[in-house]
């Protein structure tokens, strides 16, 4: 089984984020580095047609990002929201527990980046393009804890990673202390958490070594939400992947993985 079909299918539409404010400042800056590989441009107000347009609709007179799709605007978040959720921090506020379940959120903004072909680099390559897919790991795993039912399948790379991260263990002890089904793939280095209440997937295949995936498949898809991740290491920390709520791929995806590892 290979998920790099689920990847080549995203069908991104042209998509950009014109930041508006009095002038551009370091908060931009943070922004464009963060997206410096997308094929997402960050530009500011100066740079598009639109941008009285956006300045008549906004709410604040605050620096905002908005997301273009087709030069349409879609969503908005204040740049003051971008910088608590992911330019001002790093990825040990997760790997820590610092932040843990029930305190993630996605700022209008990036959540509009749903089926965006994502080409991340992580440290010490970049060091916030990775975080964008920590960001949405947690928010899946959230999503399934909050739902408190249904299946969640996460890979590792390393199952000893569950144990070594103090913030992913605390997250999994949470998820097992509801109905979800949690699923764990990855390779058995020698320290897989056997006192987890969850299904162990190991194997050396390519995908159980370079798959990313955090995936949410409800009880119920009538009345909850479900999302996925799915990612692959096509060279050392550079990730290839995107993720989605929509349940008709969520569901295809999830049953790829029960079927084939």
């Amino acid at each position: 089984m290979t998920l790099r079909p689920f990847i080549d299918e995203t069908d991104t539409p042209e998509r950009s984020i014109a930041v508006v404010g009095d002038a551009p400042g370091p908060l931009e800056t943070m922004l464009e580095e963060t997206f410096e590989t997308q094929s997402i441009d960050v530009r500011s107000d100066a740079d598009t047609a639109i941008a009285a347009e956006l300045t008549d609709t906004l709410e604040s007179d605050d620096d905002t990002a908005v997301l273009l799709e087709d030069g349409t605007p879609v969503a908005t978040s204040p740049m003051a929201e971008l910088y608590e959720t992911i330019l001002a921090i790093n990825s040990d506020l997760f790997v820590t527990g610092a932040r843990g379940l029930g305190e993630i959120e996605l700022p209008d903004v990036l959540a509009g980046l749903e089926d965006s072909r994502l080409q991340l680099r992580g440290y010490p390559l970049a060091h916030k393009e990775k975080l964008l897919l920590i960001l949405l790991s947690r928010r899946i795993e959230q999503l399934a804890w909050n739902n408190g039912g249904g299946t969640l399948r996460s890979s590792f790379q390393r199952l000893s990673r569950i144990d070594d991260e103090v913030g992913t263990r605390a997250v999994y002890d949470e998820l097992t202390a509801t109905d979800v089904d949690v699923h764990v793939y990855g390779v058995d280095d020698g320290a897989t958490p056997i006192d987890l209440d969850v299904t162990v997937h190991s194997g050396t295949t390519p995908t159980y070594r370079n798959a990313w995936f955090v995936v949410h498949r409800p009880k119920d898809p009538d009345s909850t939400r479900g999302s996925a991740l799915v990612c692959l290491e096509t060279e050392p920390r550079v990730w290839d992947g995107f993720w989605t709520d929509d349940l008709e791929r969520v569901a295809a995806i999830d049953d790829a993985i029960d079927r084939d590892l």
